[in-house]
């Protein structure tokens, strides 16, 4: 084992595109796709705008039989781990079903199942509830639906937690690959806009209820008021270098650090310091210094409190370098997707290294911190590592580091 974690395959299914060819296009060009949300059930609520995937047929990417079985957050991750797989190849040919693991994160479980069984349950009784009322709202169904489809029979995991457990699952599926296991199959996706969790979400008090999908969701500016939810995320196929090359497959990048800390819910003086010891944990964990960052994926809560704290965090952490690094957060045109929300993120890290392009900030215009903010466009640069940045409702900070191969 070489002890480098590399990427070998990205799945995506966003609000701006299903597969990372587009997803890629679209955030690129700055594209935004926040809009009223369309789904039954809102017309009566004060959250207006959010990320759809309204693109997305799940019985055209997922077998009936599992389609039936699970809740629309499953389907996504079935598709985006179909896609990470079709571009990675087969991680273990020729190998054992324990060879290869499957690890996601999951914030908010399958409402939109739940909701339509508890509807059945209640205007016409226990009779007709569904069998898999049991499994498709759980936190783990995703993983568990992966691995029997793949037969994927490695240690398989889930974790439980708000936004930043995203970039810990990737840190999950890392150690699982340091103690042997040849690949994992990781990531998140979300889907909560079913009208169950719309209610839910209204307690949030960092949720922009701004019905205007332009001014929505601006974080690092005076007319912060919140995020706008979205659906969504990505699954990636992460091997053992030495894995990948034996079998071929292109490392199209290298998970080279990772680190987490947790500060407490709603507590966003408090996340300056977790988030800065968080970004230095992960840069020493990838034995590079703070100028070697070249661009920056920002949590971009859009709080005035949280905002700030993330930028005092950057300049504890990389010191004169954080104001000179460029800054992007392209989830202001989609919507952010909870613990799907840093995996988009770095799928578009990713692209961003191999392209040598920093994707810009929708919607953002005026900066009102001390960060390089990349706007209105993307920008050419040459980049070669990356810093991702999540921060959940929680409490919990996490930062990723990935470099090119």
């Amino acid at each position: 084992m070489s002890g480098r974690t590399v990427i070998t395959g990205i799945g995506v299914v966003a609000p701006n595109g299903i597969g990372a060819d587009a997803f890629w296009k679209a955030t690129k060009e700055g594209v935004s796709v926040l809009d009223t949300i369309g789904r039954d059930g809102f017309d009566g609520l004060p959250l207006r705008i959010a990320g759809q995937v309204r693109e997305f047929d799940a019985t055209a990417m997922v077998e009936e039989r599992y389609v039936v079985q699970t809740d629309r957050f499953t389907h996504f991750a079935m598709a985006a781990a179909d896609l990470a797989l079709a571009q990675s190849g087969p991680p273990a040919p020729g190998g054992s079903p324990l060879d290869v693991a499957v690890v996601t994160a999951a914030g908010s479980g399958g409402g939109e199942f739940g909701q339509r069984e508890l509807q059945k349950l209640w205007g016409r009784g226990s009779r007709h509830v569904g069998p898999y009322q049991s499994i498709a709202w759980f936190y783990a169904a995703s993983t568990g639906q992966i691995s029997i489809r793949g037969g994927f029979k490695g240690p398989c995991g889930v974790v439980a937690s708000d936004e930043a457990g995203g970039l810990d699952a990737l840190a999950h599926a890392r150690r699982s690959l340091l103690r042997g296991t040849r690949a994992v199959v990781v990531g998140a996706a979300e889907a909560p806009l079913a009208p169950y969790s719309g209610v839910c979400q209204l307690g949030y008090e960092e949720l922009s209820l701004v019905p205007d999908a332009d001014r929505a969701y601006l974080p690092f500016t005076t007319s912060a008021r919140g995020f706008a939810p979205a659906e969504g995320g990505a699954m990636f196929v992460v091997e053992d270098e030495q894995n990948a090359a034996d079998r071929g497959a292109t490392a199209r990048a290298v998970v080279a650090g990772h680190a987490a800390t947790f500060t407490g819910a709603s507590r966003w003086a408090e996340s300056r310091e977790g988030l800065a010891r968080a970004i230095r944990g992960a840069l020493g964990d990838a034995r590079l210094a703070p100028s070697d960052v070249d661009v920056v994926f920002a949590d971009a809560l859009g709080t005035p409190w949280a905002d700030r704290a993330e930028a005092l965090a950057l300049r504890d952490a990389l010191g004169p370098h954080a104001s000179r690094v460029p800054v992007t957060a392209p989830k202001t045109g989609t919507g952010r997707a909870y613990c799907g929300a840093p995996l988009l993120d770095t799928a578009a890290a990713v692209l961003a290294l191999e392209h040598d392009t920093v994707p810009p900030t929708p919607h953002v215009h005026e900066v009102c911190h001390d960060i390089d903010l990349v706007t209105e466009r993307s920008r050419p640069a040459e980049l070669r590592t990356a810093l991702v940045l999540s921060r959940g409702l929680m409490g919990s900070n996490a930062a990723l580091v990935v470099t090119t191969p």
